[in-house]
């Protein structure tokens, strides 16, 4: 499943390509035929993305939600003298203008929603380290993380604690900040915390600039030959790069999870 970082930077792509633009959209699949005779032919005024999920507004009032989940995926092309490409897959919804075109094939959810929904959903949701914070987005994390007693290592991966981490950044955020993840969130220190939200910010924002997730500090400067951007994920049974111990997996909450049983004590 994408992380928050992919489902920010394909929102991007698409103000990049359709924002301000009347787009149309159809399903060649059918699923959402109904809902594009809606939001077709008008004009696409912002994406936005909180965490996994992505919003597209319409000039007319109309929202679309999508969640990619497990299996969703975008195809983008640019189109030749206007013509479209063959369908490729199930295409549940295709969004295009005489110059490009985005495909979305097998997302968990692709809906229109109300505004009452749509203002639910924002609520529910997390705070996301992407999305621009005036100290209250790290309120919300701060207090959601230090007024429950389940482990970090689940809160992390919690949307509705803190909207976008997933697997990869679970596992990497807490090995930098030194942090066993079976500790409680209530026993967190709040200088752990306020780390834990700033290297979020931090590392989520560099997946957004690069398109993958860079963990490891200097990596770019690294030999590009040799894609070790990673610390303890999916290096099970490997060294520790800093204290030489090796790195365990364990499943938590029907999840892999990797960490240093030294360095994360």
């Amino acid at each position: 499943m994408p992380e928050g970082h992919t489902v920010h930077r394909i929102a991007n792509s698409f103000n990049e390509l359709f924002a301000g633009k009347k787009l149309t959209v159809d399903s060649p699949q059918g699923r959402f035929t109904a809902s594009a005779k809606l939001i077709s032919n008008r004009k696409l005024t912002k994406a936005w993305a909180i965490g996994k999920q992505m919003f597209l507004d319409f000039d007319n009032d109309q929202t679309l939600r999508i969640h990619l989940g497990i299996y969703g995926k975008w195809r983008f092309v640019k189109l030749k003298n206007e013509e479209l490409p063959e369908v490729q897959g199930q295409v549940r919804a295709r969004f295009f203008t005489n110059k490009d075109m985005a495909d979305l094939r097998g997302p968990t959810i692709c809906e229109l929603i109300e505004p009452e929904e749509l203002a639910k959903i924002e609520n529910r949701l997390g705070p996301d380290p992407l999305n621009p914070d005036d100290g209250s987005q790290f309120k919300r994390f701060q207090r959601n993380i230090s007024g429950s007693k389940a482990a970090i290592g689940l809160l992390l991966m919690n949307q509705d604690v803190v909207a976008g981490i997933g697997n990869v950044y679970r596992a990497e955020i807490l090995y930098r900040a030194r942090i066993n993840p079976h500790v409680p969130g209530n026993l967190l220190t709040p200088k752990q915390i306020r780390e834990l939200w700033k290297d979020s910010v931090q590392l989520l924002a560099l997946g957004v600039i690069h398109g993958v997730m860079l963990t490891r500090d200097g990596f770019l400067d690294e030999d590009p030959g040799k894609p070790e951007r990673h610390h303890v994920y999916k290096r099970n049974g490997e060294p520790c790069r800093k204290c030489k111990t090796n790195i365990v997996l364990e499943v938590m909450a029907g999840r892999k999870l990797y960490s240093c049983p030294k360095c994360q004590k």
